[in-house]
């Protein structure tokens, strides 16, 4: 427990400290965000804003996950894993992406960075090699750290796919959260608030797996196959603490924005986090919000394709509510306890599931 407490307060203390110094860095670089024309005009007068704020954030992650370790370096069975490597790998490769992305903005003044092409195939040749990487057995058990089956809150033993046709799966489950994400950054603070109790979640549900591991010497009905656990559980702590990091210089005003380099970065760590505990599909309960601003989007190109009308006055869905009158403030905190209801909600679901097999 001692491990998971400190790479969540690393994670913190480096996002708080570091940031600031980001700002700085960027500004004196001309590293300004560049404002869509077509967003709502209240936004205009966030141009300039330091952005790529996101490499801080992935930065705090790492360093909290590797601080967290020296705390376990004389325990047996308790150094990095494989699992917690990859989800490094699909952290670190996610927020390349972004980074590039960002960089071309500043660099050609646009709002638009990466053509739809270059973005996929990055995400692509991320989410591929992560979903390969993560099928090939490995431990002593010969545990893979992903499995091809679909899983809710625990593997569902009937929907069992071809690898093939895993790694296509995971790749789209990887890109759509990490644009997902993207999405939602579209209001000062809303992505990071969002993305910590997702986290937080996250820390809950691999701690509680680590507890009741079927590989333990304790393990009892209904306990869940997975790999490396707790390593799991530093990782959501070190990306919890550096999403609260942040959020203290993003919040409303934000004095720094986590550009693609932070939004793709966090939505591929998500997807990989719901990949490695067997929880994909309850990631889509967790992450709602996420997944209704996505659709927001979805929806509204599609009808206004058919019928040349529109179902919201602007996507995605914050920018809809802040055209129909709610402050921006109002708008954040408001998405903020919707996805803490969907938070709670579905790890409730987690927990009823284990009390079904402990006949409780």
């Amino acid at each position: 427990m001692k491990s998971v407490l400190v790479a969540a307060a690393v994670g913190l203390i480096v996002s708080i400290l570091m940031t600031p110094l980001a700002i700085k860095a960027f500004r004196r670089q001309g590293f300004g965000q560049e404002i869509r024309d077509d967003g709502p005009e209240s936004h205009l007068a966030k141009k300039g804003t330091p952005t790529m704020g996101g490499t801080v954030m992935v930065l705090a992650t790492v360093l909290g996950y590797l601080v967290a370790h020296l705390f376990l370096i004389n325990q047996e069975g308790r150094g990095v894993t494989a699992t917690g490597l990859l989800l490094l790998f699909l952290l670190i490769g996610m927020g390349t992406v972004g980074f590039l992305d960002d960089y071309l903005k500043i660099r050609y003044r646009r709002s638009l960075g990466l053509n739809k092409t270059a973005k996929l195939v990055g995400q692509l040749v991320v989410g591929l090699t992560f979903a390969v990487l993560a099928l090939i057995e490995d431990g002593a058990d010969g545990t893979a750290v992903a499995t091809t089956t679909v899983s809710f809150v625990r593997d569902i033993a009937p929907l069992t796919m071809p690898a093939f046709v895993f790694c296509a799966v995971a790749y789209l489950f990887i890109a759509g959260f990490s644009n997902a994400v993207n999405l939602t950054d579209g209001l000062d603070g809303l992505a990071a608030g969002c993305s910590a109790m997702v986290f937080a979640s996250y820390v809950i549900i691999s701690f509680w797996q680590f507890g009741h591991d079927c590989s333990s010497a304790l393990a009892i009905e209904g306990c869940y196959t997975v790999r490396d656990p707790l390593d799991v559980t530093l990782i959501a702590a070190s990306a919890m603490g550096a999403c609260l990091g942040f959020l203290w210089w993003n919040t409303s005003p934000a004095r720094i924005f986590m550009g693609d380099t932070g939004s793709l970065a966090l939505g591929g760590l998500m997807a990989g986090l719901a990949i490695v505990t067997r929880t994909e599909l309850l990631l889509v309960v967790l992450g709602g919000l996420f997944v209704a601003v996505t659709l927001s989007v979805v929806i509204q190109v599609a009808f206004f394709r058919a019928t040349r009308r529109r179902v919201f006055r602007m996507a995605p869905l914050h920018h809809h509510f802040e055209l129909a009158g709610w402050a921006e403030n109002t708008v954040i905190v408001r998405f903020w306890l919707v996805t803490g209801m969907a938070v709670a909600f579905g790890l409730g679901l987690f927990y009823a599931d284990w009390l079904s097999f402990a006949g409780l």
